[in-house]
């Protein structure tokens, strides 16, 4: 399968015969990127926020989903798990929710705009993860720190850390670089996508960051 990174928190998972999905599609003008031009049978959307829920900007989609549960569409089984935003829980917080899509065997869960380390039972919800699509810039989403904790917590085979500032973004985000160096990690040269399958996934966890396209 291919994992392509548009900005944010906005990936297309792609594999032959099977069911594209793209994530958390944001709104141009809030994000301060180029318009989206997308194609896809599904969308999910971790949060009601511009940045996250502008699903009219992805063609071709047949299902759009906005919060838990059980899902098998195109060949791809979607496991979706809600958490809160905050660590004290209130009818205020804002509501979040974690996917996991399984491409014949390989597992990709996206983290979506979470702000705490998901619970215990929230982590056995989410299965065996073999790619993490991780929030590390702060903002709506994680800092650093808390974000490394979760990483621990999955023990994924691959890292993909998303939500932080790149180059014309209008939020106020961390670099990776600070994410980077918190995990002990050296700069590293980002690539254009990831292609993966079952026999390709690392034994350690590997931290892969991706250039964010411009579809």
């Amino acid at each position: 399968m291919e994992i392509t990174w548009y900005g944010l928190s906005c990936f297309r998972l792609t594999e032959r015969g099977m069911a594209t999905v793209v994530t958390d599609p944001y709104d141009h003008q809030a994000a301060g990127y180029e318009p989206l031009k997308l194609r896809a049978e599904i969308v999910t959307i971790s949060h009601d926020a511009p940045g996250h829920n502008n699903s009219s900007a992805v063609k071709g989609k047949n299902h759009i989903i906005t919060g838990p549960g059980e899902f098998e569409i195109g060949g791809v089984f979607i496991t979706g798990v809600q958490t809160n935003g905050h660590a004290k829980r209130s009818p205020e917080e804002p509501r979040n929710t974690l996917y996991v899509f399984d491409y014949d065997g390989v597992t990709v869960a996206h983290l979506g705009d979470l702000r705490r380390v998901p619970t215990q039972t929230e982590i056995e919800a989410l299965g065996n993860v073999q790619v993490a699509l991780v929030p590390v810039g702060g903002g709506g989403g994680l800092v650093a720190a808390k974000a490394i904790e979760v990483i621990s917590l999955l023990e994924p085979g691959i890292v993909i850390p998303m939500h932080y500032s790149t180059p014309g973004g209008n939020l106020k985000l961390a670099p990776v670089s600070k994410f980077l160096k918190e995990m002990g990690l050296p700069e590293a040269a980002p690539q254009p996508s990831l292609k993966i399958n079952r026999g390709s996934l690392p034994d350690e966890t590997r931290v892969v960051v991706l250039d964010p396209s411009r579809s």
